[in-house]
């Protein structure tokens, strides 16, 4: 920065690169955005609240209270079970002199500029998916979309069992009767994102009995 203070750091970490962008701070400098050559990256709002989040699959834009204002998958990405959202160019400011510009997979320019001179890193990367097993896991969900999750597949398997007691009001019939496929496959899902989301095992604890009522 034209303070002096340093703004970007670019390392090689074994066969990855790793750009790191810090805020205009001698001491105690907050970390604004990390991108990595694996494909992995995530750019923070000033309040520490995660701004942007990418995998090799895609990525999401949140707003500062934590929602999404949008999601996106990789031209690659055809093996994801979300439907395929293109992604739209993004430019952010992270502060005064470094600016990114989303524009595709390959194509992620982390930019400086100050007193009339700039330098920009590429930081995208080209990821071929030939392996469904070794993908990793979607960007992990918030807390509050866990829950609110959990909650709809509650109700919904509420609703089902209510629908079961008006047309098998005995007993031994209705307990016989399983949730339909879907609520099973939902119930699995949010189990398996709560075990690949960065949350406390008492959230965990509570998700799982919330699905499972």
């Amino acid at each position: 920065y034209p303070s002096g203070h340093l703004a970007i750091l670019v390392v090689r970490e074994k066969k990855q690169l790793i750009c790191v962008v810090q805020e205009d701070k001698l001491i105690n400098a907050k970390i604004q955005a990390v991108f990595k050559s694996s494909g992995r990256s995530t750019c923070y709002y000033p309040n520490g609240s995660v701004w942007i989040n990418m995998t090799i699959q895609g990525g999401q834009y949140l707003d500062q209270g934590g929602n999404r204002v949008r999601r996106w998958t990789w031209p690659n990405s055809i093996v994801s079970p979300e439907p395929h959202a293109p992604l739209k160019p993004i430019f952010i400011s992270l502060n005064r002199h470094v600016g990114v510009r989303i524009l595709r997979q390959d194509k992620i320019i982390v930019s400086f500029l100050a007193r009339g001179q700039q330098a920009k890193f590429n930081m995208g990367t080209k990821v071929e998916v030939s392996d469904v097993s070794r993908l990793p896991p979607w960007p992990q969900l918030s807390e509050d979309e866990l829950l609110h999750l959990a909650f709809k597949v509650s109700i919904l398997r509420l609703f089902d069992r209510l629908h079961g007691c008006l047309n098998f009001p005995s007993n031994e019939q209705r307990d016989k009767i399983k949730p339909p496929a879907y609520l099973i496959t939902q119930t699995l899902k949010i189990l398996q994102l709560c075990t690949t989301s960065d949350i406390s095992d008492e959230l965990r604890s509570s998700i799982s009995a919330i699905v499972n009522i």
